[in-house]
């Protein structure tokens, strides 16, 4: 006990002293990744130092995941967190390889509904003409997700059971994959926050139905909210959150914390985010903590009507 109170007491005179990580659970390209890399961009002046973002995708969030947990506890390596990784994966994982008290909540950085897209192409203009289309197509029409069991999988499953039709689930290792297969035709739709989807929505390759949360987001304002067009159990909404390794000071919680506020509230981040579709949504750590917790049983609840197994 005598070896911890210097050690906590350099955290909190001297952190952060060196480059900050951000261990991204996903591909480059998707909303997690983009969310990351906007708070690592804003954050670096503001904390000091810079900050790295570095993509670990794979195993459902896994992989980044456990390379967190098993990081030094002194703020300098960060779990840029994707809520379908922290609260959906832990109900389909047979290997998972971390437990929710491996990490300690920093805050909660943004807010984005789900959105549902389709390729160009495809002859539908609103979800109606979707559900048409996959009962004629019965079987046929496929969905990408950035993996199973992901919020996109799970997303899906809850419109196959609304709208009493039967798709394909076609699984990636992150939405900028599923992204690239969408554009170039190999799946007809899928399922994510809106970020990576607003230049080609904008340029017309690809073509957006509805929006999954409660109201219309503000960059998408013609677009009817899945509620709207009958479905109001289709309701999906992804956060995106820093996380620490267990046992990290808490003078570096607080001023990690302090700073993440900081970057977040500003209107400038804020303009930012709901340009791109997402909304700037702190939130301290209590609050983040009660959220999961009670994330982990709504989801846990989905999970089990709509029948989704691990892989």
């Amino acid at each position: 006990m005598a070896l911890a109170l210097p050690a906590a007491g350099w955290a909190q005179g001297n952190y952060p002293s060196k480059p900050i990580t951000f261990i991204v659970p996903a591909a480059a390209g998707g909303t997690t990744d983009l969310s990351g890399r906007m708070v690592a961009q804003a954050l670096a002046p503001v904390i000091g130092q810079s900050v790295i973002v570095e993509n670990k995708g794979g195993g459902n969030g896994n992989l980044a995941a456990a390379q967190v947990k098993r990081a030094p506890a002194d703020g300098y390596t960060l779990l840029m967190q994707y809520s379908g990784y922290h609260v959906i994966s832990p109900h389909l994982s047979k290997s998972q390889t971390w437990q929710q008290n491996d990490f300690v909540p920093v805050a909660n950085l943004v807010s984005a509904p789900q959105i549902i897209v389709v390729r160009g192409d495809l002859p539908v203009k609103d979800m109606k003409e979707l559900v048409a289309y996959a009962k004629a197509h019965a079987g046929k029409l496929n969905y990408a997700s950035s993996g199973n069991g992901s919020l996109q999988h799970v997303t899906g499953a809850m419109l196959e059971q609304q709208a009493g039709i039967h798709m394909v689930h076609v699984p990636y290792k992150g939405t900028g994959p599923a992204l690239q297969d969408l554009l170039g035709g190999q799946v007809d739709l899928t399922f994510g926050t809106a970020p990576p989807f607003m230049p080609h929505l904008q340029s017309g390759k690809l073509k957006v139905l509805a929006v999954t949360g409660k109201e219309r987001l503000p960059s998408l304002p013609n677009v009817p909210t899945t509620a709207e067009m009958g479905y109001p159990g289709v309701n999906a909404t992804s956060w995106f959150a820093l996380f620490a390794p267990a046992g990290t000071p808490q003078a570096v919680i607080d001023k990690l914390t302090a700073d993440v506020k900081t970057v977040v509230q500003d209107p400038a981040f804020k303009k930012k985010a709901e340009e791109q579709g997402a909304t700037a949504d702190y939130m301290a750590p209590k609050a983040l903590g009660t959220m999961v917790a009670g994330d982990l049983k709504n989801w846990a609840g989905v999970v089990k009507s709509a029948n989704i197994q691990a892989e």
